[in-house]
């Protein structure tokens, strides 16, 4: 357990190696407290998210039987289901019995400790016990209540007893005896059928006649069991419940609501994507068209200096233009790391101009979907290590290999550029370079991730991650 500590705590906390110590001596003595508690007790430790934290450490009771059939170490405590944990490691007080919601699902109550080195919050020590028998209880009760049953028993009530109760309901009401007759309706029923046209008198027609869609009486009584549909009549949309009753002076009860003010909304989110995507496409032309102006500047700079400062910030710009054109064709928030990618090494390659090299860009790993927003800020990394990467890594070499590694984690995701360059002094880089900067900058503000660069005589390994 002691390594996994430590392996854990170096991949998603800031902990230092004295803080691990104290959590690994703490873990020794997990086993018996779970067994004195009869409860499930953990460790956890706050990660660089503030409203996430890191299971470290688990212990299962032995004379009872624990709450959970696999272990969660390595699984991430969400402050929205678990508020005590985050609690206690931000506060560094006790927190007792507080209900939360565990990693598989299962309400508890949890009591929570700190564990401190020195002021310092560097874990917390959870006992936890299952309370979910009680909220079985409580949610049988509460969908018993809302039962169809129940509920028309209740409109059945209110009709017989005081009609116009009904309409203070929202939902249209009708309700047909026997023979489909309409008995009753409520006055939302009224002014909804007189938008649609109808001017007699609704109490007294058959169903077939005031039916919104094409069911007819008979075919619902013989089918007996509760229909639900949802329609367009006109330029409305309706949700339709049919309630069959066991009283003959009511048979049939149907509720109506009015959806179209939703639908209309649909159709605004539809149209909304539409014009966003049409944004994306006019920004990725812009920056395109910046990019063309830097390009034709930098042709006509004498400098040398000034032309590669030119075609840098050329090259940034088109990074960033590469998400915007995906998400011009997509539409949509999210878009595929491979997709992003790919898109910077065919601009890199395009402009990759050396006749006695020959270069070949791998991409491999895992591919997922990432938010736009992340998109842009790896887009630059990546662009930004590529380009130092062909600038520096083979010079007087031949041929020149990068690989692009992508791998997917629970919590924090890793990208690896590794090339089989000549290598450089790692003491003697200049990390207040403007390419430096920006990649250790957009790590660390942006993606919330760590950066790692190793290199020798067979190349260079640059490693980041970044939170999913």
């Amino acid at each position: 357990m002691k390594s996994k500590i430590c392996e854990l705590c170096k991949k998603y906390t800031d902990l230092d190696e004295e803080d691990i110590k104290i959590l690994e001596n703490y873990s020794l003595c997990m086993d018996a407290v779970a067994d004195i508690e009869n409860a499930d007790v953990f460790i956890d430790s706050l990660t660089r998210d503030n409203d996430e934290a890191i299971v470290i450490a688990q212990a299962k009771p032995k004379n009872t039987k624990s709450m959970y059939n696999r272990s969660v170490i390595g699984e991430i405590a969400y402050r929205k289901n678990e508020p005590a944990v985050l609690r206690t490691l931000q506060l560094g007080i006790s927190t007792k019995d507080i209900k939360a919601l565990t990693q598989e699902e299962v309400s508890v109550r949890q009591t929570v400790a700190p564990i401190k080195n020195k002021d310092k919050v560097i874990g917390v020590l959870i006992i936890e016990k299952d309370i979910t028998e009680k909220i079985n209880k409580d949610k049988y009760m509460e969908v018993l209540e809302q039962s169809y049953e129940k509920l028309t028993d209740t409109l059945l009530y209110m009709t017989e007893n005081d009609g116009t109760i009904t309409n203070h309901i929202d939902e249209i009401i009708m309700m047909f005896d026997e023979e489909g007759i309409l008995k009753f309706a409520n006055s939302v029923a009224e002014e909804l059928y007189l938008k649609l046209g109808y001017r007699d008198n609704l109490i007294g027609m058959k169903y077939d006649n005031v039916s919104l869609d094409d069911s007819k009486f008979k075919d619902i009584i013989n089918e007996g069991c509760i229909q639900e549909s949802e329609i367009n009549y006109g330029k409305y949309f309706f949700n339709i419940k049919k309630i069959i009753s066991s009283r003959e002076s009511f048979k049939l009860i149907l509720m109506i609501k009015d959806i179209t003010d939703m639908k209309e909304k649909e159709k605004e989110l539809i149209l909304k994507s539409v014009a966003i995507k049409e944004i994306h496409h006019r920004v990725k032309n812009n920056l395109q068209t910046i990019a063309s102006l830097l390009r034709l500047q930098s042709r006509r700079c004498v400098s040398e200096e000034a032309k590669n400062a030119l075609n840098e910030s050329m090259n940034r710009i088109l990074s960033i233009s590469a998400t915007h054109e995906i998400l011009s064709q997509e539409g949509l928030d999210e878009l595929y790391i491979f997709e992003v990618i790919k898109n910077i090494k065919t601009s890199i390659m395009r402009a990759y101009r050396n006749p006695n090299a020959e270069l070949i860009i791998n991409l491999m790993g895992d591919d997922f979907k990432i938010s736009s927003d992340k998109s842009t800020s790896i887009a630059l990394i990546i662009n930004e290590l590529l380009q130092n990467c062909i600038k520096y890594a083979f010079i007087g070499k031949e041929k020149g290999q990068i690989d692009i590694k992508i791998e997917r984690g629970d919590l924090y995701s890793t990208i690896s550029i590794i090339d089989n360059g000549i290598g450089f002094d790692i003491n003697h880089m200049k990390k207040n370079s403007l390419g430096f900067t920006i990649v250790e900058s957009l790590v660390k503000d942006k993606l919330y991730g760590n950066i790692k660069i190793n290199s020798d005589k067979s190349g260079t390994k640059v490693l980041f991650d970044f939170k999913n």
